[in-house]
């Protein structure tokens, strides 16, 4: 096919759950060879859409034409069959099989039915051309279990192109990737362009967009509201139309203000194989960016501050005084706070409310100290910051794993604002939510470090670095191997000292 042909469209689809419209006739299609980005607020029905796109879901209403023929789509393997495949943030891989076993895992190359003959050397080397093909060189023997996530989404790919796909959809593909990743995985893309593939590629990252897509389309609460060359847009215009109204800056204003007094301190914290002799303070009111490649060690570091890791020598103080972490307890009882990476797997109870989730450690550490919060206390304070975070939620009763991962993460703020700590460690703290929630988080963290609170900020956006941080640490193979001053800390600076260029 042309590069100017439909490849898939989708005409008019309507979906329902319970008498909620989650898609309200949409038109969408893609080209061949095409990159069509599709974004939107979490909960603007991109996730709808795909699966009706990948026969997980049936439309309503509409039709879907593949290739100028009207199909129908009642279960994925339907969607496989014609060539259309996804790639999900939780990837589907089974670690303990090898690369090569995973990308032919129920398809073998091989006429063969029975696993027992299975040709695995024709199979690792079909593997390993598939890899090349993609611009990687990996061990198609290596198992997948060693694999860095970076590895395992190509791997992802290739299986998708060992199925012989033609449309490829990627969702939120690099939320888990550093920068260095990222550009790899963008070459990877731009092969899979230059063969024919055609790529449907979902993200809440704004730059990304005008980096990899030929066009863009915008959602709005289970409506088509804008598709366009991505040349053709503006940043400003792309979220204007996600979010329905005027937004007056990505980044809220920085107002200067004086370095308070120092809050955390750290003295030569080792973990060994982890991160070595880490030293630096944060000071009341400040906000520290603490970058790095994937590996680098940052989640470690910040688990091992908050007592969730061990390490095996070093100091801690807070406000100069020596304390012991060496459990979450400990790390509560002296004013820290952390807001871990995966909220879904290390920082929430899924199964449980929204109520239960901001207040079981407030009931955990007020029963330490020999106190005892009534239910109606209990429920003013949950309400109180529900309003103040502005969640999105049916009631304090409402499950929190129905949330959207912007209100999840409010969640989570909301629980340690009710904690009242001196110390924030924020740990990829927007990873996976849309523009509109991004940017209420960005403000509530110039707010607390206008409080007094002292924050340390991980993140693999320099651009959240770069934009709210008043110095950044820079680690590398475990070590803080730079610090900048916020006038010094460009992207090419920070990623000299990430990949161990000397300070």
């Amino acid at each position: 096919m042309s590069s100017s042909e439909v490849l898939l469209r989708l005409e008019g689809i309507t979906k329902s759950f319970g008498g909620i419209v989650a898609l309200d006739n949409v038109d969408f299609e893609v080209n061949a060879g095409e990159v069509h980005a599709l974004i939107g607020e979490n909960g603007a029905g991109k996730s709808t859409l795909m699966k009706i796109a990948t026969g997980v879901h049936a439309a309503d209403r509409g039709r879907l034409v593949w290739k100028g023929r009207t199909v129908k789509l009642q279960t994925p393997r339907d969607a496989h069959r014609l060539g259309i495949r996804m790639v999900h943030q939780e990837l589907m891989l089974v670690p303990p099989l090898s690369i090569g076993e995973n990308i032919f895992l129920g398809c073998p190359p091989s006429r063969r039915v029975l696993l027992s003959w299975v040709r695995w050397n024709d199979l690792h080397e079909r593997a390993r051309q598939l890899l090349r093909g993609l611009g990687h060189d990996l061990d198609p023997r290596r198992p997948v279990s060693d694999l860095s996530v970076a590895e395992q989404q190509l791997v992802e790919i290739a299986r998708a192109l060992a199925s012989e796909a033609e449309l490829l959809i990627l969702d939120e593909p690099t939320s888990p990737l550093s920068e260095r990743e990222t550009e790899r995985l963008f070459h990877t893309i731009a092969h899979l362009k230059a063969r024919g593939l055609s790529v449907i590629y979902i993200t809440h990252r704004m730059r990304e967009i005008y980096q990899i897509a030929d066009r863009v389309t915008v959602l709005r609460d289970g409506r088509r509201v804008l598709t366009a060359p991505i040349s053709e847009t503006s940043p400003e215009e792309l979220v204007r139309a996600m979010v329905g109204r005027e937004l007056k800056e990505y980044f809220p204003q920085r107002e200067s203000r004086a370095k308070g007094a120092p809050i955390l301190r750290v003295e030569g914290l080792t973990a060994p194989g982890r991160f070595h002799d880490v030293t630096f303070t944060l000071h009341s009111g400040e906000i520290v960016g603490l970058a790095g490649l994937v590996g680098a060690g940052r989640t470690e570091l910040v688990e091992a501050l908050f007592g969730a890791r061990e390490y095996t020598s070093g100091k801690i103080f807070i406000e100069e005084r020596p304390v012991t972490i060496r459990t979450p307890a400990d790390a509560i009882r002296h004013g820290l706070a952390l807001v871990t990476d995966d909220r879904k797997a290390k920082g929430l109870i899924p199964t449980a409310s929204v109520h239960v989730n901001i207040i079981l450690p407030i009931q955990a550490h007020v029963a330490h100290l020999g106190f005892l919060v009534n239910a109606r206390a209990e429920r003013e304070i949950t309400e109180r910051f529900l309003r103040e975070l502005r969640v999105k939620t049916p009631s304090a009763d409402h499950p929190v794993m129905w949330l959207s991962g912007g209100n999840q993460q409010k969640v989570i703020l909301a629980r340690w604002l009710a904690m009242q700590p001196r110390v924030f460690l924020l740990d990829e703290p927007t990873r996976g939510i849309d523009v509109g929630a991004k940017m209420e988080i960005y403000e509530l963290i110039r707010r607390l470090a206008a409080r007094g609170a002292a924050i340390l900020l991980v993140s693999s956006e320099l651009e959240e670095i770069r934009h709210l941080a008043d110095r950044v640490l820079v680690m590398h193979r475990g070590r803080i191997v730079g610090e900048l001053q916020r006038e010094e800390a460009t992207d090419e600076r920070i990623l000299y000292l990430a990949t161990g260029g000397e300070g």
